[in-house]
């Protein structure tokens, strides 16, 4: 049976802005489905135009550009809460591709219908614009790590980044977090090659600051952790909207 928005188990988590009841009884009159995909299923393709729109429910997936020559450029990791497909209907196509990595359950919005939902819930235009603001800052980030991060701060500033994702979901147990990616897409994401990302998880794990192994990721020492990311010890992740 579909989840109801009124009892999505995503709204119970703090990371999540609290909603309303006019804004849940708004979000259930926009959503027209739920989809379940299999690892490895592109959701959106870079240079399309999907009809519509979705929100990842559960599971985990990657936001991907792929150049001529067929390199790969990670953009970021898709986690549950994440809506996908916003570029398509602000610049009439996908300029990224989104693949599923592990089976996942989505979400399903009626693209055509959009702009129609902003003109009736102001509110929530407003929420995605500062959604978008939040990743345009991300993003941000990220151009620094890859520009001015060696490999190894680098490594530890997303290993701290996905952590603490991960925990605000409530997904950690034990002290780690599933993280069910390939060392490739992580080395992509970072602009390092598949060797040199290995050697740098390595000794992380023999220095016992963290460990990635097996798809579980555990950060064992986080002090030491961000004094070698250059990442603040103030890693709040602040609430945001949910659609």
């Amino acid at each position: 049976m579909p989840v109801k928005c009124q009892n999505c188990p995503l709204r119970k988590h703090d990371l999540f802005v609290p909603m309303t009841a006019d804004e849940i009884q708004a979000m259930t009159r926009f959503k027209v489905g739920e989809l379940a995909v299999d690892p490895g299923t592109p959701l959106l393709m870079e240079g399309s135009n999907s009809p519509q729109l979705y929100t990842a429910l559960h599971g985990m997936g990657l936001r991907y550009k792929t150049m001529e020559n067929g390199r790969r450029q990670v953009i970021n990791f898709v986690f549950p809460g994440d809506f996908l497909g916003l570029q398509a209907g602000v610049m009439a196509e996908m300029q990224h591709s989104v693949e599923a990595t592990t089976s996942m359950l989505l979400c399903v919005f009626d693209r055509s219908e959009l702009w129609s939902f902003f003109r009736s819930h102001p509110e929530r235009a407003y929420d995605m614009t500062w959604a978008c603001a939040v990743e345009d800052h991300f993003l941000g980030e990220s151009l620094v790590t890859l520009g001015q991060r060696t490999a190894a701060e680098r490594v530890g500033w997303a290993f701290l980044r996905i952590w603490d994702r991960l925990n605000a979901l409530g997904l950690q147990q034990q002290g780690a977090v599933p993280m069910p990616y390939r060392q490739q897409d992580l080395a992509d994401a970072l602009g390092l090659s598949l060797v040199h990302t290995n050697k740098v998880i390595g000794s992380l794990r023999r220095r016992q600051i963290a460990n990635w192994r097996d798809g579980v990721l555990s950060v064992t020492d986080r002090e030491t952790l961000e004094d070698l990311s250059l990442t603040g010890s103030d890693n709040t992740t602040p609430p945001r909207p949910l659609f």
